[in-house]
């Protein structure tokens, strides 16, 4: 069993939230290629290169881990990945069509409330929790970070009525606000269910520890699983709009009609897709090792990771200049709301530090 240590998971969710927050980047130096090429060749790396390859190394016995696991815990792990594939796919349409600091403010309001508080609620221990010192100043933190993507969300969509159209896609190239947040709704919600396929998942780490995986690593092997479902989504949709759209041809050279004066842009986009796809999956590999380490109220990294996305989702946003016009009353919504999230990481991260005992001693010890 892992010992806990808060403050080292809130340092862990923090480098999560900027791999989450900076795997876009890459994509938006792809050129010639379609939306569903360049997302579904990064996917290959995120959902199927980087997982395996992380879990072999990390984890002794990888596939008779995977072969004692029961079948019915499996096939959770995996639907509960399926779910939250329809939200990965819909996070890169969040991106596509509101830009980063918007997109993730609205998207990740959502998933921070539903992937927080619905696992304590399902098994009945979000009232053991609030009746201790330490449990309520967690949930606090946990509201407060709520508050902050709200306030965050309303300085996106400030932002949103005082730009041109003009000015919104000389940042955001396919900017639509409507289509923005239909997608930023479903993605939330669904996304959440990352949560929920760990915490299905959970024999799969148990057995990893019992072949010899060390602890900080017993989420490896539960990834693979929870990445295959998130793969099998975006694989049918990417493929669907490559026959639709008649862009498979992608795959082995760029649009001539666009910008791609460089002979070698073809391995150019190929690497800044596997680029983007490893960054994106170490958000992942961070995430469950930060959620080894928080002890009894394990169940707030969800709030640090969405939270740890939410800042470096600003700061990025700030830098690629998609706030550049805005007024002073959506430039301090803007800087309010990511400061009450890095408040919010504070607080959740102190009120672990209270109590380290390991999480199963909510429903054990109450």
């Amino acid at each position: 069993m892992t010992q806990p240590d808060p403050l080292f998971g809130v340092l862990l969710h923090a480098v999560g939230g900027l791999a989450s927050a900076s795997f876009y980047l890459p994509f938006r130096r792809v050129k010639g290629w379609s939306w569903e090429s360049y997302w579904l060749v990064g996917g290959v790396f995120s959902w199927v290169v980087a997982p395996w390859t992380f879990a072999l190394i990390r984890t002794p016995d990888l596939f008779r881990v995977l072969s004692e696991t029961p079948t019915t815990t499996l096939l959770w792990t995996y639907f509960f990945g399926v779910l939250w594939g329809i939200g990965g796919l819909t996070f890169g349409l969040t991106m596509r069509y509101l830009g980063i600091a918007l997109g993730m403010a609205m998207a990740l309001g959502y998933c921070a409330a539903f992937g927080t508080l619905m696992p304590p609620l399902f098994d009945g221990t979000l009232g053991t929790i609030a009746r201790t010192s330490a449990g309520a100043i967690v949930l606090f933190g946990v509201a407060a970070c709520l508050a902050g993507i709200v306030v965050s969300g309303m300085a996106g969509r400030s932002k949103e009525r005082e730009l041109s159209d003009e000015q919104k896609k000389a940042t955001i190239r396919e900017f639509s606000f409507g289509k923005g947040v239909f997608v930023a709704t479903v993605c939330g919600i669904l996304s959440a269910c990352m949560a929920y396929a760990l915490a299905a998942g959970k024999p799969i780490g148990d057995l990893a520890v019992h072949h010899g995986s060390p602890p900080l690593f017993q989420n490896l092997p539960v990834l693979c699983v929870v990445l295959a479902g998130g793969f099998t989504t975006n694989l049918i949709w990417c493929v669907f709009l490559n026959l639709r759209n008649r862009t498979g041809r992608d795959y082995l050279r760029v649009n001539p009609s666009q910008d791609t004066k460089s002979s070698s842009q073809l391995g150019i986009n190929y690497a800044l897709c596997a680029l983007a796809g490893t960054i994106w999956y170490l958000q992942f590999f961070f995430y469950g090792m930060g959620t080894t380490l928080m002890g009894r109220f394990d169940f707030s990294s969800w709030t640090l990771h969405m939270a740890s996305i939410m800042i470096f989702g600003t700061i990025f946003g700030l830098m690629l200049g998609e706030w550049k016009g805005s007024s002073r009353r959506t430039r301090i919504l803007n800087a309010l709301g990511l400061l009450i999230l890095v408040a919010s990481t504070v607080v959740v991260g102190y009120g672990n530090s209270l109590d380290k005992r390991p999480a199963q001693a909510v429903s054990d010890n109450g």
